[in-house]
């Protein structure tokens, strides 16, 4: 199954028409507008109306235990997608890291997710030595299951009624990846 060291993270994003590059302060309201967008909010755990403001107090571009990266179209414009690593720095669980990410509407389903998926899972896997990425996805979010899959991501539980949405509970699905020296590696299964 392929995994960040089989997608190329450049071609990805080349054959998306994006270019991934660090997160800048100057970027958050861009990336505020795509967390806006109707199917980012119904598809993570965004609110509909959230200012600007409160998204540039929560982005910290300092934090060296985050990458922050955004997908800009290489005919110019204002990022369309932006994602996240964020390591755990708990001792016991600094090989462990979260991933969150959203494509603003217009630009779903053109490999975008695909760039921004394989840019930080090559930061994971070449850069900070981590061997757990894992995320949460609603259920009912099936292209985004897809893309997780196809980068060797696996359902590791469901958290019923995990979250209120759209005037009701929805269920979400733990999704992690393992790699180089766990113990389902190492058992080879």
């Amino acid at each position: 199954m392929p995994d960040a060291t089989t997608i190329d993270p450049v071609a990805a994003a080349a054959r998306a028409g994006v270019r991934i590059r660090a997160a800048e302060p100057e970027d958050v309201p861009a990336i505020s507008r795509t967390m806006s967008d109707p199917g980012v909010v119904r598809g993570t755990l965004q609110l509909p109306y959230t200012p600007h403001a409160l998204r540039r107090e929560r982005f910290t571009f300092t934090d060296v235990n985050t990458c922050f990266v955004v997908a800009e179209p290489l005919d110019g414009g204002e990022p369309i997608g932006n994602a996240g690593l964020h390591r755990n720095t708990r001792p016991r669980r600094i090989h462990s890291a979260a991933l969150g990410m959203s494509v603003r509407d217009d630009w779903q389903g053109r490999g975008v997710g695909t760039a921004l998926l394989a840019a930080l899972l090559d930061v994971a896997d070449n850069w900070w030595q981590v061997t757990r990425v894992h995320l949460d996805v609603y259920v009912d979010n099936e292209p985004a299951i897809a893309l997780y899959r196809k980068f060797g991501f696996e359902i590791e539980g469901t958290l019923r009624h995990d979250t209120f949405r759209d005037g009701e509970y929805v269920d979400a699905h733990v999704m992690a990846r393992l790699r180089d020296g766990s113990a389902r590696e190492r058992a080879g299964s």
